[in-house]
């Protein structure tokens, strides 16, 4: 993909999008979080979101405090949640001059030939339009367990390599990696030296953990495009991030 910008991708967890106490989208994340990603924009960057959030979005309209195990109930939930999702992010886009693009994705989409390609293809167009702003989640609502990514960490990774992206941004709900004495990790360049500080909890509505988000980046880092881990509630520190500085684990291997 020829580039006239440099791609920024970044991921948004579920735990980032939604209220810590209640169930529901946190507005004050989400103008905070386009906001930010306008503000890179603006600094002549293209920023591409992997968005997660559709199945916790669905899971507040129906009123399901837990994340169900019926896979037809939870793929209902994304079908729901995604369009709320979407709704949220071209309203407050919009207020910024810049509109917002669906691409609903699977594994097969990045494994099958003719399927790359027009991927490739889609991106390759959708980024000559400096408007636009490519938001991209799993397919949750139709894909079954073997066209699954599982999570959108290794979304994130795998675009970031189809695309060839500058940086990989996973936003979470921690500051990065955290050693034994709760310091941040700032500089991890070998993921099996780490592996000891990862803890193996996730959020209510989140599916992939610390672990996944190592192993996105540790993939991306192979393909030659460095990343880091950030908390996404201080987002107004995403400019810093692009320009090496902020609070974060930034990967390198």
């Amino acid at each position: 993909m020829s580039k006239t910008k440099d791609i920024i991708v970044i991921k948004f967890g579920s735990g980032i999008l939604t209220r810590p106490d209640g169930i529901a989208l946190d507005d004050f994340q989400f103008d905070g979080l386009v906001n930010a990603v306008s503000n890179v924009h603006s600094l002549g960057k293209q920023p591409v979101i992997v968005s997660s959030g559709a199945a916790a979005a669905g899971m507040m309209a129906f009123g399901i405090k837990e994340r169900p195990d019926d896979l037809s109930e939870l793929q209902a939930c994304c079908a729901v949640g995604q369009t709320r999702l979407m709704h949220f992010y071209e309203t407050l886009f919009r207020q910024y001059g810049l509109n917002v693009a669906q691409l609903l994705l699977t594994n097969e989409d990045f494994s099958t030939p003719n399927r790359i390609l027009n991927v490739n293809n889609t991106f390759e167009n959708l980024l000559q339009h400096d408007d636009v702003i490519p938001i991209v989640n799993e397919n949750d609502s139709v894909a079954t367990e073997e066209l699954k990514f599982g999570d959108n960490d290794s979304l994130s990774a795998s675009l970031s390599i189809l695309i060839k992206a500058s940086l990989l941004m996973i936003l979470t709900e921690v500051d990065g990696l955290m050693d034994s004495e709760g310091n941040v990790i700032a500089d991890i360049s070998d993921i099996d030296g780490v592996t000891q500080h990862v803890r193996s909890d996730t959020g209510a509505y989140s599916v992939g953990g610390m672990s996944t988000k190592l192993e996105a980046l540790a993939m991306a880092s192979l393909s030659g495009i460095p990343g880091l881990i950030a908390n996404g509630r201080k987002f107004e520190q995403l400019p810093e991030l692009i320009n090496g500085e902020g609070l974060c684990s930034r990967i390198t291997i």
